[in-house]
């Protein structure tokens, strides 16, 4: 190993107590395997689906078998899973007949595209036929592929900050992730690029303020929010959602992304808040004021510390995929000022 100072740089590591792995150079991974495991029991266990027909529950996940990792390679995340799932589901019927069935997802893997999952939905033998294997099979297994985009959207959130490493000149790298996500070009901020790097020049920003009304009550429009299943509604896409102080959220392909920083039930949320094509480790803060108008709820959305040359394209990110899609997809539509 050369000494700090001499040979090639990109070899180079400097002799510090902490063992940085100056430059971003070296392969470093890091085992998510038991995490993976304990965090797709939590989504799995539990989940619901219900009809006139009655109500089915995945009550047990029985089987979680496989692997995953983070690779670190020249300020590059590379993201390996590779899942075979089992877990029990029950039904009871309105009339209380009780059923029980099993679920198996067999390709849980970062080679598979999430709408290709294979999730396989069967009776136990000698159960009688019963309209709740359908509701399992249909709107039981989207739940659960849901469930499943999320724990994928959750590693190469979580995970990723433990894997950003300094360079030489101390100035942190925001890593790119590898993975196999197909952008939709119509969604908010889409961007194939990687976001530019943290320069250290200061960044010129501004502020603006955006006022809606929907028709719905504070509380109801403060849960779409912070609800996961929400977010994915009105975004028609897998989102990450951690309704607490501190808790990050990651939607939009991973176009959009950030942190809770002050949440006040049905009143307000401030987040930091940012495209990833924005310099690494610049973010806007956001704040979301909720105001009861009797029968109606006024949003006020204030915006400070945007990039100038992105005003516009946030302005519009927010009235047009947040404000108008959440009108659309739940019918609280009302006038925009």
């Amino acid at each position: 190993m050369a000494k700090w100072g001499e040979g090639d740089p990109r070899w180079i590591v400097e002799e510090r107590a902490d063992a940085t792995n100056v430059n971003n150079w070296h392969w470093t991974e890091r085992d998510a395997t038991n995490w993976s495991s304990e965090k797709l029991k939590e989504l799995m266990m539990g989940l619901n689906v219900e009809n006139d027909e009655g109500k089915c529950e995945v009550t047990e996940v029985s089987s979680v078998e496989g692997e995953a990792s983070i690779n670190n390679r020249k300020g590059k995340l590379i993201f390996f899973y590779e899942w075979n799932l089992k877990a029990i589901w029950k039904g009871t019927s309105k009339s209380g007949i009780k059923y029980k069935g099993n679920v198996e997802i067999p390709n849980l893997s970062d080679e598979n595209d999430m709408k290709d999952l294979d999730i396989n939905v069967t009776l136990c033998k000698d159960e009688p036929d019963t309209p709740l294997y359908s509701l399992m099979r249909k709107e039981g297994a989207n739940k659960i592929r849901e469930a499943l985009s999320s724990y994928v959207g959750l590693l190469k959130s979580e995970f990723t900050q433990g894997m950003i490493l300094p360079t030489a000149n101390g100035v942190t790298k925001q890593p790119i992730a590898q993975a196999n996500v197909k952008m939709d070009k119509t969604k908010i901020g889409s961007s194939g690029t990687a976001p530019p790097p943290c320069t250290g020049v200061k960044i010129p920003t501004c502020k603006f303020s955006l006022t809606d009304t929907f028709l719905t009550s504070p509380d109801e429009l403060y849960r779409v929010f912070l609800k996961q299943e929400m977010v994915q509604a009105f975004t028609h896409t897998a989102a990450v959602v951690e309704p607490e102080k501190g808790g990050k959220f990651r939607l939009l392909d991973g176009n959009v992304f950030g942190e809770f920083q002050e949440l006040v039930s049905d009143e307000k949320i401030v987040m930091k808040w940012r495209y990833n094509t924005w310099p690494s480790g610049h973010y806007a803060t956001v704040t979301l004021t909720f105001t009861d108008k009797v029968n109606e709820t006024e949003l006020k959305i204030d915006c400070r510390g945007v990039p100038e040359s992105e005003e516009d394209r946030t302005r519009e990110g927010w009235q047009r995929y947040y404000c108008q899609a959440i009108k659309q997809t739940f019918g609280y539509g009302a006038r925009l000022y």
